[in-house]
């Protein structure tokens, strides 16, 4: 495994341990200013509507795992695809399951870290 591969797999790792915390602030700091996001049944968005959106679930019990299926680095750019499977449990409700793929581009920033650049999340 490349160092380039194992890096974009940590990016990976601190995003869901960074969700599971409830650490919002961390998950911002793994993506690009000018990230898009891509989900089914709405506009694509970026890093101040995830944010607003994050806020949101403040009280939400997050837990899940994402298992990298592949991951292709070309240059300054990476992309890599996720099988996600995702629980969310509000307080005092009742345990919300998802699970599903994603397909996600990677930027290698000016300060050499890689950062989440466009994500097409899949999960309904």
């Amino acid at each position: 495994m490349s160092d380039d591969e194992r890096a974009i797999r940590d990016v990976v790792d601190r995003w869901m341990a960074a969700s599971r915390a409830g650490d919002t602030p961390a998950v911002l700091d793994l993506m690009t200013d000018d990230v898009i996001f891509m989900t089914p049944g709405r506009e694509p968005f970026g890093k101040e509507q995830f944010a607003a959106q994050s806020a949101s679930l403040k009280g939400m019990e997050i837990d899940g795992r994402a298992d990298t299926v592949e991951i292709e680095v070309l240059g300054d750019r990476a992309w890599i695809r996720n099988r996600l499977d995702m629980t969310m449990t509000p307080a005092g409700g009742e345990p919300v399951h998802r699970a599903s793929y994603t397909l996600t581009i990677l930027k290698r920033c000016d300060d050499g870290r890689w950062r989440l650049f466009r994500d097409a999340n899949l999960v309904t």
